[in-house]
């Protein structure tokens, strides 16, 4: 299904209002810590919320989820295809943290939802598709699995702040998927699918267009499947390429929690990932920023750290960063130049504690954290300038 773009910004802005003009303001609001795992592809099916009077192009494709932020160009020329990532984005908490300064608190009592993504709303509404690593379910089931440390949830609304802040995508095979069974991950879907936000997670393969260029992407999660990733990974790129998408990313949860360098397998599988013919491939799982490779004339980022961390209402480390790539096509042939940055950030908007509110960096601090992602890249040969672009 394919979705004129003035519609979407439109219906977008709509539900800003909405979220504005109606709910009602209390009090804002934090010690705990909230780290916490061969069938063939399938695409998702996703029916997006379309009024009556609006005129709509539907095309029918069997077994394909495509959502499209704007309408085909109508000039054939060169175009830029503009994608930012992001890292673990926890919208809720896990059980049994403390409601005091959680994000379920700082929800309940904030009037306005667009408060989470708000001061990097601007970024993501210029980009051509925003994608996220959704660490956590949207239920309200409390039938949590025994085997989990740290079982993570929000509930199902809170799809919304995805929706208001302009995120078009989502990973979602990661440790915290199966924290609430199938049951958890069935009413997650129910709650992103009525959005239009496209996902992927496993088997199941994700189609996002944008300026008639589809950007496929799939999800998998080696901290739990170990190398059987590797056969999803593979088959899930090939049913993309049958597809004839346009651009492949891969998504991987992978790697060990605060260690600020790649294993030697995530080396080897980000690699593998290009070869089988991803784009791009974006990590992450570590909870915090590790390096940025380039293979093949292709970028592997090992981990974009947290984001938008609902799973820990202060951690030490709050340094993140939102990473864009632009790819050009001429006449919808993909080109070799690409333009490569980064955003340096910090997950909340205060020092003190984790407000919940990504924030670009300026200053000094942003150049302490280019420092740092440099520091962790220069085994790779990649290096960032002052600016946040890649030096070539």
């Amino acid at each position: 299904m394919k979705i004129n773009s003035s519609f979407k910004k439109k219906f977008q802005y709509l539900r800003w209002l909405i979220y504005v003009s109606c709910l009602s303001l209390a009090l804002l609001g934090m010690a705990g810590c909230g780290y916490a795992p061969g069938e063939e592809p399938v695409i998702q099916t996703i029916q997006p919320i379309v009024p009556e009077d609006t005129e709509v192009l539907v095309e029918n494709v069997v077994e394909e989820s495509v959502i499209s932020d704007t309408a085909v160009n109508e000039e054939p020329g060169r175009i830029g295809i503009t994608i930012s990532a992001v890292g673990d984005v926890t919208l809720g908490n896990y059980v049994g943290q403390d409601y005091a300064w959680s994000f379920r608190e700082t929800y309940d009592t904030t009037e306005d939802k667009t408060y989470f993504f708000e001061n990097v709303y601007d970024i993501f509404a210029e980009d051509d598709m925003t994608i996220v690593n959704l660490e956590g379910v949207l239920t309200y089931s409390d039938n949590l699995n025994p085997g989990r440390t740290y079982n993570i949830k929000g509930d199902p609304e809170y799809a919304d702040i995805l929706t208001l802040g302009s995120v078009e995508a989502v990973s979602m095979a990661n440790n915290h998927k199966n924290d609430f069974g199938e049951g958890g991950i069935r009413d997650t879907l129910n709650a992103l699918e009525p959005t239009g936000i496209v996902y992927a997670y496993d088997n199941n393969v994700g189609i996002y267009e944008v300026e008639g260029i589809q950007i496929g992407f799939v999800s998998v999660n080696e901290v739990s499947w170990g190398q059987g990733v590797e056969q999803l990974m593979q088959d899930g790129i090939a049913k993309l390429q049958e597809e004839g998408v346009d651009l492949i990313l891969a998504c991987c949860h992978w790697g060990i929690e605060r260690e600020f360098y790649p294993t030697a397998y995530q080396q080897k599988f980000g690699r593998m990932c290009i070869d089988w013919g991803a784009d791009l491939v974006i990590g992450h799982h570590p909870h915090v920023l590790q390096g940025v490779e380039e293979y093949q004339g292709k970028y592997i980022i090992y981990s974009l750290g947290n984001f938008c961390f609902g799973g820990n209402r202060n951690p030490v480390d709050k340094d993140t960063m939102i990473v864009q790539q632009t790819f050009y096509f001429e006449e919808g042939q993909k080109q070799e130049e690409t333009e490569f940055r980064m955003i340096p950030c910090s997950i909340s908007s205060i020092s003190s504690r984790n407000d919940y509110k990504p924030t670009p960096a300026v200053g000094d601090e942003a150049l302490r954290i280019i420092g740092r992602v440099n520091e962790y890249s220069r085994g790779f040969g990649v290096e960032f300038a002052e600016n946040g672009y890649v030096i070539k």
